[in-house]
């Protein structure tokens, strides 16, 4: 151990990532989505090359209108977000997050595969799972920064205003 850093002398055995190579993606910002009484900002993420299609986006908001209206996902009047996110190919995730409790975020997770007619909740097994990837991160870090500044706010009807229209566009 370095004494001055808590790090330990030789890292060679940690944070190894072998055959892959990162590659960008771009962050899109889309319309408010309405969803069982909550009110949902919506980003897509892909590669620029190959975009969300209007097909998969228009699925996804119609899976997320039926989740609503069965009962199924209900957000009680909160805000928050969607990322639709287009894994490579045709794999899709959509990441429904919404604030509750004053300052925490929730997460609902659904995926697509190529072969499938619709969205599914994804299964996420044991303690240590994942969250949110590196790309993800992009939205959701600009998310809790513009949540942080409607917590701050008066939370009035112009704050509200100022949450949903503060999107993130960009490089992910």
């Amino acid at each position: 151990m370095n004494s001055q850093s808590g790090l330990p002398a030789d890292l060679s055995r940690f944070g190894n990532v072998e055959g892959y190579s990162h590659y960008p993606k771009t962050v899109t910002p889309g319309l408010p989505a309405p969803a069982g009484g909550g009110l949902l900002k919506w980003y897509d993420i892909a590669e620029a090359a190959t975009p969300v299609t209007r097909d998969t986006s228009a699925l996804a908001q119609r899976f997320l209108a039926a989740e609503t209206a069965t009962g199924r996902l209900k957000l009680k009047g909160e805000l928050g977000f969607v990322i639709l996110h287009r894994c490579g190919g045709d794999f899709h995730f959509l990441l429904v997050s919404s604030w509750r409790n004053a300052n925490e975020m929730w997460e609902t997770v659904y995926a697509k595969t190529s072969d499938a007619p619709d969205f599914s909740l994804f299964p996420l097994p044991g303690p240590h799972r994942a969250t949110f990837c590196v790309w993800e991160l992009a939205a959701v870090n600009h998310e809790r920064l513009a949540f942080s500044r409607y917590l701050y706010s008066a939370r009035d009807e112009a704050a509200k205003r100022a949450y949903l229209e503060d999107y993130y566009e960009g490089g992910a």
